[in-house]
């Protein structure tokens, strides 16, 4: 008896797997050969929502935070989260080029919740890979001097660096592709950059850079870190008529390429009643005058710059004033999630050097308008907010967000390297 009910049960089961395979809800390959079975395939990091994860070189001292303080310079240990030492209060316009600080300050703050980016100790788990030399602070510190002692230190760093990372077999295994590096002062790098132009790029434009190095594909542009204080207790009973000063601009009249304008705009606006138009320079006394006129201005005037950007848009934006951007050339921060028309107005270099045009177009701007823009710079202004600890949405996390919206870009170029015979082929004439 008791084999005919074996018998039977191991008909029923061959027969009910007959079936599933019939029908296909079981994979006959898998179910009798797993051994067989192809590794699964690695989600795209953009499918899933966890952080982004980070692995960060140790570098010595002398390529970050050894720059900052003489006495560690020479210490071969890498910065920890125990000795990193804050930014200073007193570094006057060095701050604005300071992204490559905040960037490394948040990977050693060891908090989990809330960040866009993690660190993580085993490279083999990273999705990118930070590189933590401050090439804007080297540049400031040793390029401004006009010694070539001082020019050989910066040309050594960015030597000795290239040496580390092409040893790395993190950066051969990819080309340097996923490794990101920031590069926000114009001349951050200036003597082997060429060299790095396959890596992701953090950038506040493409000024100086040619096209075959830098672009908005692979690369990320951040804000400048704003130099004024920010504007915590914006709440009038009327925004519009408190402030009574219709354009502001405060800055270096005297600048290269685009920012030839400002010269231009300094004529065009002069002895104009309710616009202020000031040449300045930055000193601890002229960011505390710029951090009241801006707050005491409906509208903030930004021209470019040596490059096609400047500090002064994010001083504008973290002061509520709406930003009049007049440069053709202008790449901005995370415009893949931020429509800056909802809270600025553009103006071709063509326009605004167009007799009245400029002032006659704010004159008419409608006031509820400008009220919902106010409003919405209220709303945006914790983007630019460079911090630490980090805190959710801002600057930092941005910015590691649109490192993450690069990555798939990434692993394409990664695997088709790997295989083509031809590289760029489709650029070649047909």
């Amino acid at each position: 008896m008791y084999v005919k009910v074996a018998i039977c049960l191991t008909f029923a089961i061959l027969l009910l797997i007959s079936c599933s395979i019939y029908v296909g809800t079981i994979d006959a390959k898998s179910y009798f050969f797993p051994l067989l079975q192809p590794p699964p395939l690695r989600l795209s990091l953009c499918a899933t929502d966890r952080p982004l994860r980070v692995y960060m070189y140790d570098l010595p001292r002398k390529f970050n935070a050894g720059m900052m303080d003489r006495g560690t310079s020479q210490v071969a240990a890498p910065a920890t989260v125990e000795n990193f030492p804050p930014w200073p209060k007193t570094s006057g316009l060095k701050r604005q080029h300071s992204v490559e600080y905040w960037l490394m300050a948040s990977l050693l703050y060891d908090e989990e919740e809330g960040s866009e980016a993690i660190r993580v100790s085993d490279p083999e788990m990273a999705d990118a890979f930070f590189v933590p030399f401050f090439s804007s602070l080297s540049f400031n510190k040793h390029g401004h001097v006009k010694t070539d002692a001082e020019a050989d230190a910066d040309r050594q760093l960015q030597v000795e660096l290239l040496e580390f990372l092409r040893q790395s077999k993190y950066y051969q295994r990819s080309g340097g592709r996923d490794h990101v590096i920031p590069m926000t002062h114009p001349n951050a790098f200036r003597f082997l950059r060429q060299e790095l132009n396959a890596s992701i790029l953090i950038v506040v434009d493409f000024g100086r850079y040619p096209r075959n190095m830098s672009s908005l594909s692979k690369d990320v542009v951040a804000p400048y870190v704003h130099v004024v204080d920010s504007f915590t207790d914006d709440d009038p009973l009327d925004p519009y008529e408190s402030r009574t000063t219709l354009l502001f601009f405060r800055g270096n009249t005297v600048r290269k390429d685009e920012g030839k304008i400002r010269v231009k705009l300094a004529k065009m606006l002069a002895g104009i009643d309710d616009v202020h138009y000031e040449n300045s320079v930055g000193t601890p006394k002229s960011f505390k005058m710029s951090t009241k006129g801006m707050r005491l201005s409906k509208f903030c005037l930004h021209p470019a710059g040596d490059t096609p950007s400047s500090c002064r848009l994010f001083d504008a934006i973290v002061s509520h004033c709406v930003p009049v951007i007049v440069s053709d050339k202008i790449e901005l921060p995370y415009e893949d999630e931020i429509d800056y028309t909802e809270f600025s107005i553009f103006f071709s270099m063509k326009e605004a050097l167009e007799p009245g045009y400029l002032i006659d177009q704010l004159r008419r701007f409608p006031k509820d308008r400008w009220i919902n823009m106010w409003m919405r710079l209220k709303n945006v202004s914790h983007h630019y907010e460079f911090q630490y600890p980090p805190k959710k949405e801002d600057a930092v996390n941005m910015l590691w967000r649109q490192v993450k919206h690069k990555l798939p870009g990434v692993r394409l170029a990664v695997h088709r390297s790997r295989r083509l015979k031809v590289p760029d082929w489709w650029r070649q004439k047909r």
